[in-house]
C-alpha cells in the first residue's frame, strides 16, 4: 500500500554537527579578544598566578606561585594565634603590667619634676643654714678664700686670677682681710698689680703707701647689704621660675596619668 503524501512528516532533521565542519570567523574571535580579554585577562591572570605573553599566538599558561604570600599567611596565623594566646596568659597580663609600671618609673617629666624639686629644697637649705650659721660661714669663708689666693696667677686659673684682679681694681680693695695676704703668697712683701693706687707694671714691688689697705671680704660684703632689694628680688625670682616649673611638670604628668588610664 502505497503511503500518501500527507502521511509523511512535515520534521525535516537539522544536519548534525558531526557531519558538517563549523568554525567561527577568525576575524570575529580575534576581534572578541582584543575588546574584551585585554580588560579583565590581564587583572584575572595577575590575581590567579598566570602569566601569559601577549602576542598573536597562544601559549599555555604556566601557574606560578606569587613569592612571598605563603610566608605573609603564614606569618598572620602564627601572630593571631600568639595574640590569642598571650591574651589568656596570666603570666604575660603580669609582665604587661611590669613593663606599664617601668614605664611609670621612667617618665621624664616624672623625673623633671622629681629634680627640680631636688634643686630648690638645696637652695632653701643652703638660705635657712646661711641665715642661722652666718659668723661660722663667715669664718670658714674667709679661711677658703684665704687658700684660693696661692692659686692665682698660676696654670689653669685664669678665671681666678681675673676675678680677683677685677675685684680688687672694682671695690679698691687688697687682699681677703688686707694686703698681708698675699704676703703668704709670694713669701714677700709684695702684692699684685690690682692692689696699687695707680696701676703700672711692677708697681707691687713698691712700699705699702701705694696699694689699697681695705679688705675685699668686707667690701663685697658691704656691696651686697647695699644691693639686699635687687639680690632679694633676683632670688624671688628665682624661686618663683623654679615654682612654676614644678606645677607645670606635675600637671602635665597628672595629664598623661589620666590619658593613659582612660585608654586602658
Amino acid at each position: 500500500m502505497r503511503r500518501s503524501s500527507t502521511d509523511e512528516s512535515t520534521y525535516h532533521r537539522s544536519p548534525s554537527l558531526d557531519s558538517k565542519d563549523y568554525s567561527f570567523p577568525n576575524g570575529a574571535f580575534r576581534r572578541y579578544s582584543s575588546m574584551y580579554g585585554g580588560q579583565f585577562g590581564a587583572a584575572s591572570n595577575s590575581f590567579f598566578g598566570f602569566h601569559t605573553n601577549p602576542g598573536p599566538k597562544a601559549t599555555k599558561a604556566k601557574y606560578t606561585s606569587p613569592k612571598g604570600n605563603k610566608y605573609v599567611v603564614f606569618y598572620l596565623d602564627l601572630s593571631f594565634i600568639f595574640l590569642l594566646e598571650l591574651k589568656r596568659c596570666s603570666m604575660a597580663h603580669n609582665c604587661l603590667q611590669c613593663i606599664k609600671y617601668l614605664m611609670f618609673v621612667f617618665n621624664l617629666l616624672f623625673w623633671f619634676f622629681i629634680m627640680l624639686l631636688i634643686v630648690f629644697l638645696l637652695e632653701l637649705t643652703v638660705v635657712i643654714l646661711f641665715f642661722v650659721y652666718t659668723d661660722k660661714i663667715d669664718k670658714y669663708a674667709q679661711r677658703d678664700l684665704k687658700k684660693g689666693l696661692h692659686l692665682y696667677g698660676t696654670d689653669g686659673n685664669i678665671g681666678l686670677t681675673n676675678a680677683w684682679s677685677i675685684i680688687q681694681t672694682d671695690f679698691r680693695c687688697c687682699g681677703v682681710s688686707n694686703y698681708t695676704d698675699w704676703f703668704e703668697v709670694y713669701n714677700t712683701t709684695r702684692v699684685p698689680d690690682s692692689c696699687c693706687l695707680e696701676f703700672s707694671e711692677n708697681c707691687g714691688l713698691h712700699s705699702p703707701g701705694t696699694w689699697w689697705k681695705d679688705s675685699c671680704y668686707e667690701a663685697v660684703k658691704i656691696w651686697l647689704q647695699e644691693n639686699l632689694l635687687a639680690v632679694g628680688i633676683f632670688g624671688l625670682c628665682t624661686v618663683l621660675v623654679q615654682i612654676l616649673g614644678l606645677t607645670f611638670a606635675m600637671t602635665m604628668y597628672c595629664q598623661v596619668v589620666k590619658a593613659d588610664t582612660y585608654c586602658a
